[in-house]
């Protein structure tokens, strides 16, 4: 826990961003049911009938110092959709970083053996050399500022929503720069 906490209490460096990252798996669900009539002494009443379309992983990287939010939505949580989301966010947001100190759960895909899935051996190490990996202790994820940011986004939003407005949501996120 002390390891994570004082990540936070250094000063911001832009050469050594810290980054918080987390996941989270959504439900797609679409409502069928519709709004039933009032009737005489019967308030108008609603149906909650729905129907499934699956799901989804949304992954969201958050720099607390700068309030930079980078999210994607992917269909599933693998190794290969964690390196690839890793690669993506140095080469969108960190080129010219010389580390990014990363804060995230221990969840036997946040390790740099992921890249090596992905890229071939010589890119695959020096892509795990720009993150300097630092993990939440069990049972201490609400230490990770990107669980606070899925818990805004979720008790706000995410939990009535269907996929065309999960992936707009995303679209909106990755490209306002929030």
């Amino acid at each position: 826990m002390e390891d994570v906490l004082s990540q936070y209490a250094l000063p911001y460096d832009p050469l050594r961003p810290l980054i918080c990252f987390d996941e989270r798996p959504c439900f797609l669900i679409g409502e069928v049911g519709a709004i039933l009539p009032m009737s005489p002494g019967k308030a108008q009443r609603h149906h909650y009938e729905y129907e499934k379309h699956g799901s989804c992983c949304v992954l969201l990287a958050f720099e607390p110092h700068t309030g930079l939010r980078y999210v994607e939505v992917r269909q599933q949580r693998t190794a290969v959709d964690y390196a690839q989301f890793m690669q993506n966010l140095i080469e969108k947001h960190y080129p010219a970083v010389e580390h990014i100190r990363l804060v995230q759960d221990n969840l036997n895909t946040h390790t740099g053996g992921a890249f090596y899935e992905v890229l071939p051996p010589e890119e695959a190490f020096a892509l795990a050399q720009k993150f300097e990996l630092h993990y939440t202790p069990k049972k201490g994820s609400w230490l990770n500022m990107a669980e606070i940011e899925f818990a805004a986004l979720s008790t706000q939003c995410l939990s009535r929503w269907t996929e065309l407005i999960l992936h707009s949501v995303a679209f909106f996120l990755i490209f306002s720069g929030l």
